[in-house]
This record gives C-alpha cells, sequence and structure tokens, in this order.
C-alpha cells in the first residue's frame, strides 16, 4: 500500500498492511492532528523523500514525523518497542478499513464520537496493558 503527504516530497510504502485502523484520542494525538490520530502500520515500510521528514520528540517514549515541505503529519514512532506507524489519511487504499479499536477514549472530545461495534480503552487501560507487557512511561 502506498501513500504521501499532501506535496508529494514524502512517500511511504507500507509493505503487507493491517486491515484495521487504529485511533488514538489522547490529548497529545488530538494536539498534533486536531482530533485524532488514525495509526495505520505495516510489517514492514520503505520512506522515500526521507531527506524531507522532520521528527518532533513529543514524549520520552515517542517521537512523530511530518513532511518539512508541506507540514503533512506522517507517523508515529514507540521508541520502547521499536514500532512505527503512519495516518490512515495518506494512503488511498485505506478508505475502506475498518476501525480495529479506539485507545484514550477517556480523553475523546464528544464531537470525535464514532459509530460501529469495536473495542474501546482508556487511557488506564492502554498504560496498564503497556506496563505488562515490561515498558515504563517513567
Amino acid at each position: 500500500m502506498e501513500g504521501h503527504c499532501l506535496c508529494g516530497a514524502i512517500r511511504v510504502i507500507l509493505l503487507e498492511p493491517k486491515q484495521a485502523v487504529e485511533l488514538c484520542h489522547c490529548d497529545m494525538c488530538r494536539r498534533w492532528g486536531g482530533a485524532f490520530y488514525s495509526a495505520l502500520s505495516g510489517k514492514d515500510y520503505r520512506i522515500d523523500g526521507e531527506d524531507k521528514l522532520g521528527v518532533y520528540r513529543s514524549s520520552d517514549w515517542a517521537t512523530r514525523d511530518f513532511c518539512t515541505v508541506c507540514g503533512s503529519h506522517i507517523g508515529y514512532s514507540f521508541l520502547p518497542a521499536g514500532t512505527r506507524s503512519f495516518l490512515a489519511g495518506l494512503f488511498d487504499d485505506a478508505h475502506d478499513l475498518p476501525i480495529e479499536k479506539e485507545i484514550f477514549v477517556d480523553e475523546k472530545p464528544r464531537w470525535c464520537d464514532l459509530s460501529g461495534n469495536h473495542p474501546c480503552q482508556t487511557g488506564a487501560e492502554v498504560i496498564a496493558e503497556a506496563e505488562a507487557a515490561g515498558y515504563s512511561f517513567d
């Protein structure tokens, strides 16, 4: 699956992409993108135009990427696990993907209520799950 930023300077190629999108409603993601972060990941990826990729360290455990030409948000890296996801909106072929789950729903504004029957987790549930897997947020 291929996607690109608004100006096309950065292209992302996802290999074996997940067939569902995860939504994050945490305060940081909302401030970063204006609503929620719609995450799409795959088994592997390639980025063309990496010289135009800016990186912002948003916390001790995460970075967020953006295009330095047009400002489009590109992706999110969870540093402790070494995982990376990309904005689903970059990919035309992602339009029909279902929602896998919503996280940090306790921080979600009412105007972001979405329909569908999918799992939802509060921030405390997400953090507890990550800590049980051995990750720390101190």
